[in-house]
């Protein structure tokens, strides 16, 4: 199947949604996932995919990490519950892609500033990397590339 577009998804409050086009290589769109009140904004995350119109979402599969407090591994599940129910929304096939799989087949580490690096090098014009804390900008654009 050919794709016009596909979305990348890294979940959680601090993460973020990536737009690729296969048919241009060289386009990748992304943004911090929306907040309102310190939690994903569902209405602005069905709009910003809408706008884009992706055939496919490739979402990090999550789950709570050992040592992280129930209120955090509560709000994490949270937001990954309402990632996939704004794409369930929209009717989006969903792929599924744990963070050891799609970062093996780049051959990257656990480390985030490796992620970057990659996005940064493979769309070097884009400007939505430039920042450190634009890890998760860069994850979803490589989930989304993965997808692809």
């Amino acid at each position: 199947m050919t794709y016009t577009c596909i979305m990348g998804i890294d979940p959680g409050m601090s993460g973020a949604v990536a737009f690729y086009y296969p048919d241009k290589p060289q386009l990748i769109s992304a943004y911090d996932v929306p907040l309102a009140a310190r939690q994903i904004n569902p209405a602005a995350l069905y709009d910003l995919i809408r706008q884009h119109s992706p055939d496919m979402a490739v979402v990090e599969i999550v789950h709570a990490m050992p040592k992280q407090g129930v209120s955090s591994s509560f709000n994490f599940g949270m937001s990954y519950g309402t990632a996939l129910g704004v794409i369930g929304a929209l009717k989006i096939p969903v792929v599924h892609v744990s963070p050891t799989k799609w970062k093996k087949y780049y051959g990257l580490s656990a480390d985030k500033e490796e992620a970057r690096g990659l996005a940064i090098s493979k769309w070097p014009a884009c400007l939505h990397f430039r920042r450190k804390k634009d890890n998760g900008r860069a994850e979803a654009a490589l989930m989304a590339l993965y997808g692809a």
